[in-house]
């Protein structure tokens, strides 16, 4: 049976729940919040050690400016609200992605959520945030280069945002949509993949732990017969 340290989600179905449901995208982003909730409850109850959640990609400063601000204090009054909650369920969070696009306050918030959670354990959340995988390698070459290092995997995997995190597991993506979307792709070399067709607040504990289960009993060969 196979074990299960971290598992990667790709949020996707918000905008499209909320126009099918309540006729606007934002509601979509309000519900989706719900099963993160839910699914952060089902990994530490399955003993998972890392969850990592793309929440907001570097092309996602493409959508409007309403929507994106709608996210973004959607995200601050989330941790305003969560972050005692986080600390007292042994929970640390960690953001990938570069957060110096954000406001002064989101990301002075940001930064104090990590200092405060930095020593739990339980299970390590990452969010990715403003990110995207492409940049991320790119970057981790050019501090490789500064460091005078070597280039090399390993150097490179040294200077990724998750240097000392294994990598995924398994990459869950909702919404009934079959890419990556520029996520974690150095990581996921060798990920199991499962597309979900349900929207992301549809998606439940069950369909959680079916795909869980399903990986478990997988024949997993990394190149090998």
């Amino acid at each position: 049976m196979n074990p299960v340290k971290h598992v990667a989600i790709i949020m996707d179905g918000n905008r499209r729940w909320g126009i099918k449901n309540k006729g606007v995208r934002n509601a979509g982003h309000s519900e989706g919040l719900n099963t993160i909730e839910q699914i952060i409850e089902e990994t530490i109850r399955q003993k998972i050690k890392f969850l990592t959640l793309y929440t907001f990609s570097t092309e996602n400063w493409k959508r409007p400016k309403k929507e994106i601000s709608f996210l973004f204090d959607l995200l601050e009054n989330f941790l305003l609200k969560k972050l005692n909650s986080l600390i007292k369920n042994d929970i640390k969070l960690n953001i990938i992605g570069n957060k110096k696009k954000f406001s002064n306050q989101l990301q002075k918030q940001l930064i104090e959520s990590e200092k405060k959670t930095i020593l739990n354990k339980k299970l390590h959340i990452n969010l990715a945030l403003n990110y995207g995988s492409k940049e991320e390698i790119l970057n981790s070459i050019k501090i490789t280069n500064k460091k005078k290092q070597a280039i090399t995997e390993k150097n490179i995997e040294k200077n990724l945002y998750t240097a000392k995190i294994p990598n995924p597991d398994l990459l869950i993506r909702t919404g009934n949509t079959q890419r990556l979307s520029n996520f974690l792709l150095w990581q996921m070399a060798y990920t199991e993949i499962y597309f979900e067709k349900k929207l992301w607040p549809d998606f439940r504990k069950i369909d959680y732990k079916k795909i869980l289960n399903k990986f478990r009993l997988s024949k997993r060969n990394f190149g090998s017969i």
